[in-house]
Formats: structure tokens, C-alpha cells, sequence
């Protein structure tokens, strides 16, 4: 069989996008609490206070908070082996500055991830997914301030003693490599201090960002080393959002292009994480941006002492990139990228490529030889109800379908090491890029709505019924 009889079959959510009850039993404002909503076509805002009226769709987002049970037994129901998720930050500690643990908050997790061992679901748990204290932000510009490093340590000795026997896999930063781009200010380094305003308009600074990505790769290596220290039961993994591009002609200006873009979006970051170290072209690259990274003493040397343990992705589509092609644009997930004549894409402009994920499982494992997983993948779609209620979402199918057939095929075929696959938004949530419900990804449907409206029921889609059999031939029935 391609998929090992252990491998880890799932979804994956983030609690900004899916908890709600943000204000909920002590809980403090996030980044994401303080995010409009938006559409494809008007970016959502961040502003510095909340403004009466306005619709922050985290807020209440689809109510995980109060509809855990129901959530996980769906999940339960379709075979799920694994549950990707996010401790939200600001429910264990408010401000991120306080001296003890909010105890509902970790009473919160603790009933959650009590229901997934219920149901024989191993929790795979994102510490930081996009969900920074909003305090922070306001004092240290978010992790531009090496303060932040000690809080973000306190934050995870705390959820490690807590769940130690609850949960074994672990993720540090979500997507930390969204950093290198200028949407990171707001996603990932949240270097947003006092801006009121579209997030496609944040005044960027590359000195501040990648200072800030600095401070999230020691925190990183801190963590991790500590973990491996203390609960050696655990295993951390890093994340990245992988973009994987090619040469819009062989041009060989178009091949450096493609080249220089894989090396800055997707192994600066892994490269640190995984190898521990910057790597070789990273002096000339702060140098050529007017980029001074302030380390101390150490840094380089808790870097190679933090590795991870296993390498985790988000995959969804792929780009072009040249020069002086004059070819047209399309958006994609984080960074956007020319059109590639090969590939249709979403109503979103994201570029579907199969082919391309098992042409990146194999760039990655031939770089670091460890073991991999696919952390999210799918489709945002529109779904419509039919004239019998229900949704028929054949193009979902059909998207992961042919994913899954190209992840035999890196495995069986190639011979890389796949651990697991948790496919994005596996229930409905709300879209971090826009801040929208119309974007779908769930196999299940939430009556939640771009004007905040809507009963907060669920429903069953065809790929519902679809992925329950995959996970239950593992991955033979298709």
C-alpha cells in the first residue's frame, strides 16, 4: 500500500478563523480579533481600536468554542486520525504579559483535546497560528521586540506541562516564511503597531520583518530544544506556506528568477528550522535590502540546537515567475505570480496544480531527508445548495482527489516520506486572506455568512462521504 497503515489522515483549522467567543472567559484581542471582514476583490482592514459597527468576523467566527463536541464527532465520523488545530494565545494569556495562565482558557483545551482522544484523534497542535497578543503589538510592535521571545517561551512551557499527556505532536510558527513577504506584517510578524487600514497597504518595512522573523526562529529553536529536553515524547515540526514556482519560459534569466524566488519564500525560513542555520546566500540577500539583523550573543548557536523533528506544509498552488515577460497576473495564496498556460485556476486566482505538490514533497525531501506532512491543501470555493438541499461539491472532490493521487505517487513511486495529511478548512471557517465566509474550503457546511448572519448549523457535503472513504481504504478508493 503507498500510505503507511499509521498515516495520519485529517483536516486542519486555525482558532481565528474557526473558535469565535473571542472576548470569551478572560480571552484577549488577537491580531485577527482586530481584522474586518473583506472579499477577493476589498481587502479586509486591521485597526489599531474596534470600531462600533464594523464586522470582525473572528469574533464569532463559525463557534467552535461552543460547538467542539458536535465539530469532533463529525470528524470522528468521517475517520479522521488526526486534527490540526491552534491554541489561541491570547486564551492562556490575555496581554501575552501576564505573570500566570488564564485557567479557563487551558480548561478550554483540556476538554477539547479530551474529546479527540474520545474519538481516538491524535491532536496536532500549531502553538502560534497567526494569533498574536494584540498588547504586544502595541508595545513591541509585535515580534520586532526580542521581549517577545521570553513570553512566547513562557506561553509554551505553560501548554507543554499542561497537555503533556494529551498531546504529542507540535507545531511552532504557522507559515513563518509568509514573513519574507509584505501581508506577513499582518499574518505572522504582526509588525502593525498603530496602523488603521487595508492589509494590502501596511507601510512595510523589510528591516522590521525580517528582524521579527529572526525572533521567531530563536523562540523556535528555545521551544524546541526545550521540549526535546523535557517531554521527550513530543515531536515539533516547523510550517511553511509553500510556493512552489517555475520559470515562465527557459529563458535562463527566467530560471535565476525561479530559482531566487524558491530560495527566499521557501528555504530561507526551513533552511534555519531544519538545518539550523541561515542559509549561504542570506548575508548578501540583508545586505543588497539594507537589512541589519540584531543578534545576540548565542543565536546562531540555539539555532543549530533547536531543530525540528519533522517538516510540515501548506500546499495549494503553484506560480510563474520571469522577467520581462509581459505575461498577465494571478493571485495566490500569500504572494501572487504570473499565469501559467498549463493550469486553470479558482475564482480566486489560485492555480490548481496537482503535479506540482508531488514535484515539491520531492524538492523538500531531497533537501532535508525528514519526514513530511502535507498541513494544508484544498479548494476555496462558492458552494451552492441543489434543489434537494444539499451541497454537491464534485469540484472539491476532484481537487483533493487528484492531490492525493500525485501523494501516492511522490510516495510509492519516488520514496519520499509522508507522514500525514490534513486537507485546509476540513468544516468551513472563515478565510484568512479576506476575511470572508464565501470562500469555502470544509467538507462540512456552516450556515455562517459574509454579513455575520446565519444559525451556525452544520451539514454533510458530498466530499463529506467522499474523504470518509478515502481514509478508510487509506487512500486506496479515490
Amino acid at each position: 500500500m503507498p500510505f503507511p497503515k499509521d498515516f495520519l489522515w485529517g483536516g486542519a483549522t486555525a482558532a481565528n478563523q474557526f473558535e469565535g467567543a473571542w472576548d470569551v472567559d478572560g480571552k484577549g484581542p488577537s491580531v485577527s480579533d482586530m481584522c474586518t471582514n473583506g472579499t477577493h476583490t476589498t481587502p479586509k482592514r486591521i485597526t489599531a481600536q474596534l470600531e462600533p459597527g464594523t464586522l470582525y468576523p473572528s469574533h464569532e467566527a463559525i463557534d467552535f468554542y461552543h460547538h467542539y463536541e458536535e465539530d469532533i464527532a463529525l470528524f470522528a465520523e468521517m475517520g479522521f486520525k488526526c486534527f490540526r488545530l491552534s491554541i489561541n494565545w491570547t486564551r492562556i494569556f490575555p496581554t501575552g504579559m501576564e505573570e500566570e495562565p488564564n485557567e479557563a482558557g487551558l480548561a478550554f483545551y483540556d476538554k477539547v483535546f479530551d474529546c479527540c482522544k474520545a474519538h481516538n484523534i491524535e491532536p496536532l497542535v500549531t502553538i502560534s497560528h497567526y494569533e498574536m497578543p494584540y498588547a504586544l503589538v502595541e508595545k513591541y510592535n509585535g515580534w520586532e521586540g526580542r521581549a517577545c521571545i521570553a513570553y512566547f517561551e513562557k506561553y509554551c512551557h505553560v501548554i507543554f506541562e499542561r497537555y503533556k499527556d494529551k498531546v504529542k505532536y507540535w507545531l511552532t510558527f504557522n507559515e513563518v516564511n509568509s514573513g519574507t513577504t509584505k501581508l506577513g506584517n499582518v499574518l505572522s510578524t504582526s509588525t502593525v503597531k498603530g496602523y488603521t487600514g487595508p492589509i494590502t497597504e501596511v507601510p512595510d518595512s523589510p528591516q522590521a520583518r525580517y528582524q521579527a522573523l529572526h525572533h521567531q526562529f530563536v523562540a523556535s529553536a528555545r521551544v524546541v530544544k526545550y521540549a526535546h529536553e523535557h517531554y521527550p515524547n513530543f515531536k515539533l515540526g516547523n510550517m511553511i506556506c509553500f510556493i512552489t514556482s517555475y520559470p515562465y519560459t527557459c529563458k535562463p534569466e527566467d530560471i535565476l528568477e525561479a530559482q531566487h524566488q524558491m530560495r527566499n519564500m521557501n528555504w530561507y525560513c526551513s533552511d534555519v528550522q531544519v538545518r539550523g542555520e541561515y542559509p549561504y546566500y542570506a548575508k548578501k540577500f540583508w545586505e543588497q535590502n539594507n537589512i541589519h539583523i540584531q543578534m545576540e550573543e548565542g543565536d546562531l548557536a540555539e539555532l543549530k540546537e533547536g531543530t525540528v523533528d519533522f517538516y510540515t506544509f501548506s500546499y495549494y498552488m503553484s506560480n510563474c515567475v520571469g522577467v520581462d515577460t509581459g505575461a498577465a497576473e494571478t493571485d495566490g495564496n500569500i504572494v501572487s505570480g504570473l499565469k501559467n498556460p498549463y493550469l486553470e485556476a479558482s475564482e480566486w486566482g489560485w492555480q490548481i496544480d496537482p503535479v506540482g505538490l508531488r514535484y515539491t514533497l520531492n524538492e523538500i525531501y531531497d533537501r532535508y531527508r525528514i519526514p513530511m506532512m502535507v498541513v494544508e491543501n484544498g479548494l476555496g470555493a462558492r458552494d451552492e445548495k441543489g434543489s434537494d438541499g444539499k451541497i454537491h461539491d464534485s469540484y472539491r472532490i476532484d481537487y483533493l482527489r487528484k492531490h492525493i493521487e500525485q501523494m501516492k505517487l511522490a510516495v510509492e513511486e519516488d520514496g519520499v516520506d509522508l507522514m500525514g495529511y490534513t486537507p485546509w478548512g476540513c468544516i468551513d471557517l472563515v478565510s484568512a486572506s479576506t476575511g470572508e465566509m464565501a470562500k469555502r474550503y470544509g467538507f462540512i457546511y456552516v450556515n455562517k455568512f459574509d454579513d455575520g448572519t446565519g444559525d451556525l448549523s452544520r451539514e454533510r457535503k458530498d466530499s463529506f462521504y467522499w474523504y470518509q472513504k478515502v481514509i478508510a481504504t487509506n487512500g486506496e478508493e479515490l
